[in-house]
């Protein structure tokens, strides 16, 4: 029996990116549509899985499609009534980063006839609420540059389709930078011991041995992953549950140099025995306490 594809749906607000996740999808071996009606999804499926030899397959949808629009979420839903494997990528972003870009880049809005690109914009949100609710993954795009949206689509996409797994995303942060916009969980290291006032470990990062080991060795810091264990042993799992397949814990100090590095690379290695994980540091290279 043949293997039915691997169909990724690319959509979301206008000027989030949609458009850079598609050639993601393509660099990947997708082979990607965009802008197709949805109600032509199964045929243009039945014509190219005839032969069976493209087995990843990317669609772009968004309001360009006007009122082919209509009826998308049932679409998606024949589509694994039949069988499919259907998951959908949904790129966000704040309103006023997203009038900005459209101002930088002077390209119209396909809501936006009168000029009003606020209205269409609130617009287009109502549109794709219901692509947003049974969305696998959210991507909010408001901080992140093409080559973040491009790692965070590497990681996404590299997932095995099949597999229950949800994929937990360590992120150091530095307070003074702001909180993560993406983040499900934040906590605060603030109170730990504070290596930026060591002469020596200053100019060092939490990922510098010594750097670590202040951090690791404090009893606070002992306490604090005592009762992290248990609260994560407990939640993770019901978030599998949940049916997410990213769940962002955001770990900020002051300056995401030293205490937030240090504990999203503890916490990495402990999680793995049982999770998926991946952990990046936001602000780790700026300079900071």
């Amino acid at each position: 029996m043949t293997e039915q594809p691997r169909i990724v749906v690319v959509t979301g607000l206008s000027g989030a990116g949609r458009s850079t996740a598609l050639r993601v999808l393509e660099d990947a071996g997708f082979f990607c549509v965009d802008n197709l009606p949805p109600a032509l999804a199964p045929e243009l499926l039945a014509l190219i899985g005839s032969d069976g030899k493209l087995d990843r397959v990317g669609l772009g949808i968004d309001v360009r499609t006007g009122a082919f629009l209509s009826g998308v979420e049932e679409t998606l839903a024949s589509l694994e009534d039949s069988g499919h494997r259907v998951e959908v990528v949904f790129l966000d972003c704040s309103d006023d980063v997203l009038v900005r870009r459209f101002s930088e880049t002077r390209r119209p809005h396909a809501l936006a006839r009168s000029g009003d690109l606020q209205g269409a914009i609130g617009g287009e949100r109502q549109r794709l609420a219901g692509l947003r609710g049974r969305a696998d993954v959210v991507i909010d795009t408001t901080e992140l540059n093409v080559h973040d949206l491009r790692r965070r689509l590497v990681e996404y996409i590299g997932r095995d389709p099949s597999g229950a797994s949800m994929v937990v995303r360590l992120v150091s942060f530095g307070f003074k930078y702001g909180i993560p916009t993406h983040a499900d969980l934040v906590f605060d290291l603030r109170f730990l011991p504070n290596p930026h006032f060591v002469d020596a470990l200053r100019p060092k990062t939490g990922m510098d041995p010594d750097v670590a080991a202040y951090v690791l060795e404090a009893p606070e810091t002992h306490e604090l992953l005592a009762r992290l264990g248990p609260l994560f042993d407990y939640t993770l799992p019901q978030y599998a549950l949940e049916g997410k397949a990213y769940l962002t814990i955001a770990l900020g100090c002051t300056g995401g140099r030293h205490r937030s590095v240090a504990l999203a690379e503890e916490l990495g290695r402990q999680l793995k025995k049982e999770h998926e994980v991946v952990v990046s540091h936001r602000d780790m290279e700026r300079a900071g306490s």
